[in-house]
């Protein structure tokens, strides 16, 4: 049964808000999270995105917490061959894992934290009074009804429910308001993984990322692939291929012979409209149709695959940014400044698709550029940086906290910290602070940073304070 009351109400169970309502609940609240699916897991679960990247820097793992129990619970089910090297040298360690198994273990995890979940509902309004949100009006196959908080998070990965409470917002590049492509994943199946292993052994100036450290692909129990240059341009140059990139980028599940192609490209649509998003959809399923010819024709290892799914929704990097006390920028990330509020750690570079085409930008946090042909060296991946706790609250409204790929951050910042561990991080942080501004009656904007960090610590988070 659904009350009329929490603690806490979670907007959004991507793994930010996930974690975040676990987080709460775990420190005592009563806490509702909705979300417009039907499960569990954002991205990882909706989108089709996989593997996991990343938790480490270099060999130190620095993002740890409920994330890693997540992990960990993937593992020993099955459903996770756990933390595995990066076989195109991008970062250290990536996280294969099974979606429909994630689906699961989210579900036990906020169920035996006595989180109450609600599914297939959508946020329709917020009542406010002065800068306190008192409640938040829902629909779903019930009906419109009327749920009272004492804190929200919003984890919808666009802000929505801050946009509605007026919060201020960029969209995109401050510069042009472009954003990152949106990209429609592809699982396919089926694939011979030691023929395009071969292929890469037999062609080792054709594959310079994997050649970086050879035995890391014959090795590794998941591979992650990046290639086929001259064949894209060949494809493209045939009319094969209509999509704005220059390789094709893939990631093996848990399942071998299962891959995740993540290389579709769609450019100048809006991740936070619903038309934006329809035209994504449109476009983006026939990409994948080219995409999956591509791949039947040119990669050897791919002759014989078959699509298990597009998707299922189409992916979107970025869209909304609120304004926060702090607004995290690229800078502050390749600087490694030290906040005295830090909640979390990220070693992920910062890593920006092109938003009018080919190309990607990647920038790791020791401020060596990526490139093809760069000498490889391990020691590029150890650098990490922190994130404060001021980018996840707002001066306007007191009982508010934002987590996810939409909180207070530049463009550049926000390419860094998007990805899933770092906003299982930034949730648990989320949910703690919730339960803290609780118990000690304060405001979001208020509570003790240190009694925070200690809170987090001890509950498994791994921060350096300063």
């Amino acid at each position: 049964m659904i009350k009329k009351e929490y603690d806490v109400v979670v907007a959004g169970g991507g793994m930010s808000g996930t974690c975040a309502a676990i987080a709460a609940a775990r420190n005592d609240m009563s806490v509702l999270l909705i979300d417009q699916n039907g499960y569990l897991g954002g991205t990882l679960t909706a989108n089709g995105v996989g593997p996991m990247m990343t938790f480490f820097a270099g060999e130190k793992q620095v993002i740890q917490g409920i994330g890693e129990e997540i992990v960990k619970r993937l593992k020993e089910r099955g459903y996770s061959p756990g933390h595995v090297y990066d076989s195109t040298h991008y970062i250290s360690y990536v996280t294969p894992f099974s979606a429909e198994g994630l689906k699961i273990v989210l579900d036990e995890m906020a169920i035996d934290s006595n989180v109450t979940l609600l599914y297939h509902t959508y946020i329709i309004g917020i009542n406010k009074n002065g800068n306190t949100i008192k409640s938040i009006d829902i629909v779903n196959k019930d009906g419109i009804s009327t749920i009272n908080a004492k804190i929200f998070i919003d984890a919808t990965g666009d802000g929505d429910l801050a946009v509605e409470a007026g919060i201020p917002f960029t969209l995109g590049r401050e510069s042009d308001n472009a954003t990152q492509p949106l990209t429609m994943n592809m699982k396919v199946y089926g694939v011979d993984t030691s023929k395009l292993k071969k292929t890469v052994l037999q062609n080792p100036k054709k594959f310079p990322r994997l050649n970086r450290d050879i035995e890391v692909m014959k090795k590794v129990e998941a591979l992650s692939f990046v290639g086929f240059e001259e064949e894209f341009k060949r494809a493209k140059e045939l009319g094969e291929i209509t999509i704005p990139r220059e390789d094709v980028l893939f990631f093996e599940t848990s399942t071998p012979g299962e891959y995740i192609i993540n290389t579709t490209r769609i450019i100048n649509e809006n991740g936070a409209s619903a038309l934006g998003l329809t035209n994504a959809e449109i476009i983006g399923r026939k990409q994948c149709e080219e995409l999956y010819k591509f791949l039947i024709k040119y990669v050897p290892g791919f002759e014989n695959s078959k699509i298990a799914y597009t998707g299922p929704s189409v992916g979107v990097r970025g869209s909304r940014q609120i304004q926060g006390v702090y607004k995290l920028t690229g800078e502050d990330l390749l600087e490694q400044k030290r906040f005295n509020s830090v909640i979390a750690h990220s070693g992920y570079p910062i890593d920006i698709h092109n938003p009018k085409g080919e190309g990607t930008l990647s920038v790791h946090v020791n401020k060596q550029e990526e490139s093809k042909e760069a000498k490889f060296d391990r020691s590029t991946f150890d650098s990490y940086y922190s994130i404060p706790y001021e980018i996840m609250i707002t001066k306007e409204i007191q009982n508010l906290i934002v987590t996810g790929r939409c909180v207070s951050a530049s463009f550049e910042a926000q390419a860094a910290i998007r990805t899933t561990p770092t906003m299982t991080a930034l949730g648990q942080a989320a949910g703690t602070a919730a339960a803290l501004a609780i118990q000690t009656n304060q405001s979001v904007n208020k509570i003790d940073i240190k009694n925070l960090q200690n809170l987090l610590i001890a509950q498994g988070s791994y921060i350096e304070k300063k």
